[in-house]
């Protein structure tokens, strides 16, 4: 019984790949707890805390995550975790229960299931960024 999810933000993707255990969460092999930078530790376990613990206590989810930078990495990993036990429990349990996670979800963050679509813009000829142009002088 297994649910393969991918979640993104920017260019970093985390795939997702939750089945029936024990209530293990392990990003790239280590365990969630040991996500770098602390600071944005909490960023990372916001789904579980939001649904509670007894929600993933039957649950392993393992995620590999490439691409993007740190933030971009977490911000990735929380949606991945998020859509994969919203399939879990379409696919597994019953709809109005997935309903009703997905609610509560969408209520406290709506990124955490629909994807950001904001991306870099690319940079143009004439300055030294997307926006920004040269300093230009008369004399």
């Amino acid at each position: 019984q297994s649910v393969q999810v991918f979640g993104k933000k920017k260019t970093a993707t985390a795939c997702a790949f939750a089945k029936q255990g024990r209530g293990l969460i392990k990003v790239n092999g280590q365990p969630i707890e040991n996500i770098e930078p602390e600071c944005l530790r909490l960023k990372a376990f916001e789904p579980v805390l939001v649904l509670g613990q007894d929600k993933f206590a039957n649950l392993d989810i393992r995620i590999r995550v490439k691409g993007g930078g740190f933030t971009a990495q977490i911000y990735a990993i929380r949606s991945a975790i998020a859509k994969s036990i919203i399939a879990y429990y379409a696919k597994y349990v019953d709809e109005s229960s997935k309903n009703e996670l997905r609610a509560t979800l969408m209520a406290y963050d709506r990124n955490l299931l629909v994807a950001d679509p904001r991306r870099r813009e690319p940079k143009k000829y004439g300055g030294r960024s997307a926006r920004a142009r040269f300093q230009k002088s008369y004399r």
